[in-house]
């Protein structure tokens, strides 16, 4: 444990929650001098204004665990005395980027359309905006926002940084970006380049920034013509070569409804997102739906009817955050769109847009034990386990090295823990690689 200090690290704090809401948290031990929010790491640090006052936070959550807007936040000893002004100024150490010319801009609770136009309204006052450029990713609705200069670009990020776009919703996550020029292909509402007004407009079923976040026309599988997407025959060739033996016990390989419904599960605890990252092992997710009237309800639709039944299958009975789901055909077809669904089908977080038949061959019910990819070269065995151990009791892990790529494997005491894991990680930053997480149907480390 780390010496006392009155520099507290909080973790797992989600983009829902603001500097507000942490503020209000600690504010019955004393004032907070100065707070930083980690928001590729899902952290924060904040400096009490004395020690007392650290030590009497820690000891109270120590003891009772402190839950922010429905998730589960950690606190402890930073190892920093102080925050110095290298970390409080700039917004700095909320970004692994430098300051630059291109924002990257999350934006959570859009309910309003966010196009081009709209972003261009909201950034231009700071500087002249050059390029535009949106993508959906499974974290939510995200923008790449190239200014003239780098002073145009900082100053949109210290005003704008945690502001709404319209009241109460369109809450505004904005980082340095890494990138140092943005390529813009088509002029719409999905990409603008304001230098170059002679672009083209998009052509019809492509995806115009499938580098930046989208997969868009990468599907293995053909769209009918309701909407939905069909069984093809790319589909069949991928799951014959994953199962040459014959399908899984319970698969039947007939099943046409492409959408699920996924019952009990806990409200206070489940997103998108979340289900999103539990139900794309199995296939391509299109589109996910929280039933507001029935808030332990939610609604998968999957790229196809095989990939629906692998799903049903394997996760019926899994247990996630407390209770045990249950998951079946749905009435509906397809899920419609609307305001309150998350779109996930231009998504490049999607599984099965490349080498489909190795997916197929590694689905599985959940297990004790998790598979970590596209793991960065210079993560620590300490670094794995604090990253895991806040959602169960780690008994193992092996790291390895596969095709010449960085590999981990993960043991948890329970198969509730490594999903818990695999749900609320899968996708997320470590040392600025974005890892990839699926069950192991080996358990031996």
């Amino acid at each position: 444990m780390s010496e006392t200090s009155k520099v507290i690290h909080v973790r797992n704090v989600g983009h829902e929650i603001t500097e507000n809401d942490l503020l209000q948290l600690v504010q019955p031990f004393g004032s907070v001098t100065k707070l930083v929010m980690l928001r590729t790491k899902n952290q924060a640090l904040l400096q009490m204004q004395d020690m007392a006052s650290a030590i009497n936070l820690v000891d109270y959550y120590a003891n009772v665990q402190p839950n922010v807007r429905g998730r589960n936040v950690y606190m402890q000893f930073s190892s920093h005395q102080e925050l110095t002004t290298d970390q409080t100024q700039g917004r700095k150490s909320d970004t692994d980027g430098q300051p630059n010319r291109i924002l990257l801009v999350s934006i959570h609770q859009v309910i309003y359309p966010m196009t081009v136009d709209v972003l261009n309204q909201v950034f231009s006052p700071y500087g002249f905006v050059e390029k535009v450029v949106t993508f959906q990713k499974s974290a939510g609705y995200q923008a790449l926002i190239q200014f003239q200069t780098r002073q145009s670009a900082a100053s949109a990020m210290s005003a704008l940084h945690g502001r709404n776009v319209y009241d109460g919703c369109c809450q505004l996550d904005v980082q340095y970006s890494n990138l140092t020029e943005l390529q813009v292909n088509f002029n719409n509402d999905r990409s603008r380049d304001f230098t170059n007004p002679n672009l083209p407009s998009e052509q019809r079923g492509r995806s115009s920034q499938s580098g930046y976040g989208d997969a868009g026309g990468m599907y293995p599988f053909q769209a009918t013509g309701s909407g939905a997407v069909a069984y093809g025959q790319l589909g069949n060739n991928a799951a014959m070569t994953a199962f040459p033996g014959g399908l899984p016990p319970g698969v039947s390989g007939t099943n046409e409804r492409c959408t699920v419904i996924v019952s009990n599960l806990n409200p206070d605890k489940i997103d998108e997102d979340k289900l999103f990252n539990l139900f794309s092992l199995y296939g391509n997710i299109v589109r996910i739906k929280l039933l507001r009237g029935k808030p332990d309800h939610a609604l998968v639709e999957m790229s196809d009817g095989f990939q629906a039944e692998l799903a049903v299958n394997f996760l019926k009975g899994a247990l996630l955050f407390g209770k045990r789901i249950e998951v079946n055909y749905s009435k509906y077809s397809n899920i419609t769109p609307s305001t309150d669904t998350r779109d996930y089908q231009n998504s490049n977080l999607n599984r099965f847009n490349h080498n489909a038949a190795k997916h197929y061959k590694y689905c599985c019910s959940p297990t004790k034990m998790i598979h970590l990819s596209s793991v960065p070269e210079d993560v620590s065995q300490e670094e794995i386990v604090d990253l895991m151990e806040e959602h169960g009791k780690v008994v193992s892990t092996k790291i390895f090295e596969a095709n010449g790529k960085k590999q981990v494997l993960v043991l948890f005491e329970s198969e509730e823990e490594a999903t818990e894991a695999l749900v609320c990680k899968h996708a997320t930053s470590v040392c600025g690689s974005i890892i990839r997480i699926s069950f192991s149907q080996s358990q031996n480390t």
